[in-house]
């Protein structure tokens, strides 16, 4: 029995990496949570309540483990980003600074960090994990910057200690648990609350449209991390982790607007805050070394997503 921390337990990838390790004989499952509580937990997963930013908490809570996936952080949408870009910034540099190094000094076998891809340039082709060329956009500046030093953080460690570390680079990811609020969720929660609750025949979409984002269903990036988990061999890899290819903001609130099988018309409200931006990563290096692709289409993934919202969320 290996013994797994989740970090992050009642976030979106949090309560979905717990669904997914929890039904593994071979694990015992952990988790923290601070300031919510997990709705239906488990019977099979411990839950300790951990302040993440304070380094007694956080020794104390991985001393013993053999495995720990850092999935906690403060998120939250394009309004915060572009207005009030510090909450993605201070917390999160401190809790992954302490948990890298609890990590170390109780011999932790296995670190799995979530990073993101807000450090890549804007390209018209799939960027690969080299073409960081630390030329990061202004509305991600303090985000990216702060991903990059957890992403270096992820490496010193690995030279110095004996565990191994995995930096996933994931593109934007979407499914059940997810924020489905109008405020603080990223583009497809919001979205798929806006359509769901439509009462006036109309979706009022942020920005132009012309934004494109590549898009993963969850159940795709958990898969990741256990073959991560189970096939790395080296002590420090950085992985991109997505669809392989993007979407326009426009073209995805249609589909979802069409797997909803409702009639509403889009509107565009250019006053509102949004990130002009192309990305779509290229995946060629997770399918090389862990035989990894994605299983799950984008239409595929609409369709389980609004299963899920109806089931848990509307009712």
């Amino acid at each position: 029995m290996k013994k797994i921390l989740i970090c992050g337990g009642t976030g979106f990838i949090g309560r979905n990496l717990i669904e997914y390790f929890s039904q593994k004989s071979d694990h015992e499952v952990y988790a923290t949570h601070y300031k919510r509580d997990f709705p239906r937990t488990p019977a099979n997963v411990c839950f300790k309540r951990v302040n993440l930013t304070d380094s007694s908490e956080v020794s104390q809570v991985v001393k013993g483990m053999d495995i720990v996936i850092q999935a906690a952080a403060t998120t939250s949408g394009a309004k915060d980003t572009i207005q009030s870009p510090y909450h993605h910034v201070t917390d999160n540099a401190v809790m992954n600074s302490l948990i890298f190094r609890a990590c170390f000094e109780h011999q932790v076998k296995h670190v799995v960090f979530l990073s993101c891809t807000v450090m890549y340039p804007q390209k018209d082709v799939p960027v690969r994990e080299e073409d960081m060329n630390y030329q990061i956009t202004d509305n991600y500046f303090g985000v990216g910057w702060t991903k990059v030093y957890l992403e270096k953080m992820s490496q010193f460690y690995a030279k110095i200690g004996n565990a191994k570390y995995t930096a996933i680079r994931h593109s934007n990811i979407y499914g059940p648990y997810d924020k489905y609020d109008l405020e603080k969720s990223h583009v497809f929660g919001a979205t798929v609350a806006k359509v769901e609750t439509a009462k006036d025949g109309k979706v009022v979409v942020w920005g132009n449209g012309s934004e494109e984002r590549d898009l993963l269903y969850v159940d795709d990036l958990t898969r990741f991390i256990d073959l991560a988990l189970q096939k790395q061999t080296s002590k420090f890899e950085l992985i991109n982790v997505g669809y392989g290819k993007s979407v326009s903001i426009a073209k995805l609130v249609q589909l979802i607007i069409d797997q909803s099988k409702k009639k509403l018309v889009i509107e565009y409200d250019r006053t509102k805050p949004s990130i002009a931006f192309k990305l779509a990563l290229n995946i060629e290096r997770a399918k090389n070394l862990y035989g990894w692709s994605p299983n799950v289409s984008l239409e595929e993934g609409i369709d389980k997503s609004l299963a899920w919202y109806r089931e848990n969320v509307r009712s």
